[in-house]
């Protein structure tokens, strides 16, 4: 058994989490322009026992998080995906907003829309992944992982569980990271968490959104986007609509 504590919590054993699909089995916590840091399997296992403890996270957590309004930066993208029969594919794919393309998992139960002309890629540890195929650093991943738990508030506030992501999962060791900001949302019946961070390297800083959902089939979903700091101003919006388009389908 492998134990991990944070802020006093023992959380359980994770060495037999299922991470994705077998085929797909890479760590989300390594941007494409450090991926060599990640060949080595005790750096990919460790990610994932990592993203299995947030996900099972002790029932001691009583913060409670106040709740904020999302800002829609590309107006009517989640609420298209949210009113838009979901479990006809090709249906969505038509309703895609121009500029982006949508995917949708009914086995999984998710959808989003990414920008159009990303290529997808396998990363070991998501469930699917795509990217800029110029800039490294733009790219949207979904992780997937068990959880006994349904609702995130019993995981822990917006800020809690974005902080233990941001500092566990989704920045290397070499890498100072900073929350900037974490919300919650309820759409289509669910609860969302939204984040945005900061990733510093010694060469580069990433500018990243993501957020995260619990399904009524007992999964923890994670949708994690970004790009390099630089284009941050360019990006900015479409990144955006990216993380507000995610919604569960079961």
């Amino acid at each position: 058994m492998i134990m991990w504590s944070m802020a006093g919590l023992q959380i359980g054993s994770y060495l037999s989490c299922p991470v994705g699909r077998t085929h797909r089995l890479f760590s989300p916590r390594y941007a494409p322009e450090v991926a060599s840091f990640s060949q080595g399997s005790d750096a990919r296992a460790c990610t994932k026992l990592q993203i299995c403890a947030v996900a099972s996270l002790g029932e001691s957590n009583n913060d409670i998080a106040g709740c904020f309004d999302r800002r829609q930066v590309l107006t009517g993208v989640g609420t298209m995906l949210a009113s838009t029969c979901l479990d006809n594919g090709r249906a969505l794919a038509e309703k895609a907003p121009k500029g982006y393309a949508a995917v949708v998992d009914n086995n999984d139960g998710y959808a989003f829309f990414y920008p159009f002309g990303w290529q997808e890629i396998a990363i070991k540890g998501q469930d699917i992944a795509y990217k800029d195929v110029i800039e490294p650093l733009e790219s949207v991943s979904i992780n997937i992982v068990k959880t006994d738990k349904t609702d995130l508030h019993e995981l822990g506030s917006p800020e809690r569980i974005a902080k233990t992501l941001v500092e566990k999962v989704f920045t290397t060791p070499s890498q100072k990271s900073q929350l900037i900001d974490a919300k919650e949302k309820d759409a289509n019946g669910k609860t969302y968490y939204t984040f945005e961070f900061l990733a510093k390297a010694p060469n580069f800083t990433r500018h990243a959104l993501g957020t995260v959902a619990i399904s009524d089939a007992g999964k923890f979903y994670t949708l994690l986007t970004g790009a390099n700091q630089r284009r941050w101003g360019k990006m900015e919006d479409k990144l955006r609509a990216v993380v507000d388009s995610f919604i569960l389908l079961k």
